[in-house]
């Protein structure tokens, strides 16, 4: 019996399941790798625990789908969400989903390894709902009543535009509310910014 953490990759494309899975092995972790989502879900019930990198861009199912699949079925493995595309919608219908994170390809090692350990630790220590709740409004509590309906906006999946005109303002002001947003949150990516949104309830 090994003490290493197990990562099942689901993806269809060989090259990136090759390549992700030697650079998790020489990472120190045991991984299991899937050629599409269909074959991860017939397996699932027997497949040991761990974390799941799932490809959203897939033949016959497409991520969200296996994603649904499997919250359908009880899983309840971390799941990061690899994208090829920059696809704000789809990455906030993934987290919406329990996704804990989501990557663009190609990622770097380093974000691909940060990610995978937050997955583990969310296993380890789910915590309550309803302190995380506290703690994101609190956080968000530095941002401006605009700021905040921009990133209310963003939970919701709506492109820039959108918002901008929800909001009677200018797309490139909705990217400066959106720079000065996540400065003051203090996070670097926007699924950083999108984990505190909807902790706290936006985006419903």
């Amino acid at each position: 019996m090994t003490d290493r953490k197990l990562v099942h990759i689901v993806d269809d494309e060989d090259a990136i399941r090759r390549s992700a899975g030697f650079m998790l092995k020489t990472s120190g972790y045991d991984v299991q790798t899937w050629p599409h989502g269909a074959a991860f879900l017939k397996e699932v019930r027997h497949a040991p625990d761990g974390c799941i990198l799932l490809d959203v861009r897939m033949p016959e199912m497409d991520g969200l789908e296996v994603q649904q699949a499997l919250l359908d079925r009880g899983v309840t493995m971390p799941v990061i969400v690899l994208t090829g595309h920059a696809d704000v919608s789809i990455a906030v219908r993934a987290m919406k989903a329990g996704a804990v994170d989501f990557l663009e390809k190609p990622f770097e090692k380093a974000v691909l390894l940060g990610a995978i350990e937050a997955a583990f630790e969310r296993m380890s220590a789910a915590g309550s709902a309803a302190r995380r709740a506290a703690e994101a409004n609190v956080v968000l509590g530095v941002l401006t009543p605009r700021e905040r309906e921009v990133l209310e906006g963003l939970a919701q999946g709506l492109p820039n535009k959108t918002i901008a005109y929800d909001l009677g303002i200018s797309p490139r002001t909705v990217e400066v509310h959106r720079a000065n947003l996540m400065a003051k949150l203090e996070v670097r990516s926007l699924s950083d910014a999108l984990r505190l949104a909807f902790a706290a309830g936006l985006g419903a």
